[in-house]
């Protein structure tokens, strides 16, 4: 076999690699649109097309319900920025570390994790309401993550089975307080993705759980007698954050599973928990929204990785030494 001429290569071929670059770039689309989400809740603001679907601003909607509604949104808001932000650092985990190294389920986890991504835009039509800047970032993504995920198949040499992410990493063999840490953060991940499920049926369906009301202040006919189109946005943000909470949970937990114990993962799951759990928790105390049910999943979902990592410190096993 003649070697092929290097003149024959193409132009686009060494910029998009194997893909790896494309899926980084798209983790860190997600990060930035994370952390701007956050900056826009910080700071109390409303997107352009917010305000001219509403017809109204932040200042105008905050003379309602003693600005209850405004601080409903800013929770929401903050929230999902922070579970963003959360999610592109598993993606960058995920790119740099196993998929580097050619291990198939880290390529099953990037792309259901991120079709689950995608899929859930559509909810966000539920009441009616298109965000158009989310839907031109969506359009923008599509075909990166499309090209990088065709692209870097060619990194599994292995034959192809889904099945792979059923089979545990080898952390599941031993029985010592690194696999019961492992667990502890499992069950938290588990948690923070059926709490996603549940937020983003609201979403889609009633918009609003009693707690939300009674912080508001005002039923849900007293919001559209303000303002008809006040619930289609709510709707939309609630929809949103239901489903990145459940990809979030959904692809820590295929992390966690399938992966090996080690420095490098114990760290990334760190950092996506401190940044996703700790956006959601400090917004809630920030707008005054502490009812205790409302609360629990992500407080759960915080000590648990708290006391896991504690117990996996330092996120690998010691060698074993003879004695």
């Amino acid at each position: 076999m003649t070697e092929r001429d290097p003149r024959e290569r193409g132009f686009f071929a060494p910029l998009l690699g194997d893909g790896r670059p494309l899926l980084l770039l798209m983790a860190g689309a997600l990060s930035f649109a994370g952390g701007f989400a956050m900056f826009l809740a910080a700071t109390r603001e409303f997107l352009p097309h917010d305000v001219r679907f509403l017809g109204m601003s932040a200042d105008q909607l905050c003379a309602f319900a003693s600005c209850r509604v405004t601080d409903f949104m800013i929770h929401d808001r903050a929230a999902f920025g922070g579970t963003l932000a959360g999610m592109g650092i598993l993606y960058v985990w995920l790119t740099v570390f196993p998929l580097a190294r050619g291990e198939q389920w880290a390529w099953w986890a990037w792309l259901i994790s991120g079709l689950f991504g995608f899929v859930t835009f559509f909810a966000y039509l539920g009441f009616g309401y298109l965000d158009s800047w989310h839907a031109f970032g969506t359009l923008l993504l599509l075909p990166v993550f499309v090209a990088g995920m065709v692209r870097s198949r060619r990194l599994v040499t292995t034959a192809w089975d889904v099945r792979c992410l059923l089979q545990p990493g080898d952390w599941l063999l031993a029985r010592d307080r690194f696999t019961l840490g492992r667990l502890l953060v499992l069950g938290g991940a588990a948690a923070v993705g059926g709490s996603g499920l549940i937020i983003l049926r609201i979403g889609a369906g009633d918009a609003f759980v009693p707690e939300d009301l009674e912080f508001i202040g005002a039923g849900a006919a007293q919001l559209r007698a303000f303002n008809p189109r006040l619930i289609p946005l709510l709707a939309h943000d609630r929809a949103g954050f239901g489903g990145g909470v459940f990809t979030m949970g959904f692809t820590t937990l295929v992390c966690l599973w399938c992966a090996s114990a080690s420095r490098h993962l114990h760290q990334a799951i760190a950092l996506a928990g401190l940044v996703s759990l700790g956006a959601a928790l400090i917004v809630h105390f920030a707008v005054g929204y502490t009812d205790a049910f409302h609360l629990a999943p992500p407080v759960v979902g915080a000590m648990c990785l708290i006391v896991g990592l504690a117990l996996q410190h330092p996120g690998y096993r010691p060698a074993q030494t003879c004695r």
